[in-house]
């Protein structure tokens, strides 16, 4: 049990780092938006990541994995904490338009993603 937990714990350390600097990077090739692009990008390559880890896994018999992965990596990588910020943030800036934009492509791009993981994965490991 220690053990499953230190490598959700260390997932999630490397993940939320890799958010971050998803994050920092998106701002230095973007500048400054008030839509929050880079958290919607980081959802959807997460749950396209998620599709292929979850065949792979199920292929190769890495499901041993899945703490680390699943809900460390890409738990801590992932952010709809955060994405449910910045939505209520833009409704409470007024920006209802940009707000349901936002939530409606986050959840049905990062669906795709997640569609499109698994197809490719499929591909590749059948």
């Amino acid at each position: 049990m220690i053990s499953t937990v230190s490598l959700v714990a260390l997932g999630g350390a490397i993940g939320a780092a890799c958010r971050y600097l998803a994050g920092v990077g998106m701002m230095r090739m973007t500048g400054p938006m008030d839509f929050p692009l880079a958290i919607m990008t980081v959802n959807i390559a997460g749950s396209f990541l998620m599709g292929v880890f979850v065949v792979a896994a199920a292929n190769k018999g890495l499901t041993h994995l899945s703490p680390f992965v699943m809900t460390g990596l890409l738990g801590g990588f992932t952010t709809f904490s955060a994405f449910s910020l910045e939505a209520v943030t833009l409704m409470e800036r007024g920006q209802i338009a940009a707000a349901g934009a936002y939530v409606a492509l986050s959840v049905a791009l990062s669906l795709g993603g997640l569609m499109l993981g698994l197809w490719i994965a499929r591909g590749v490991f059948a």
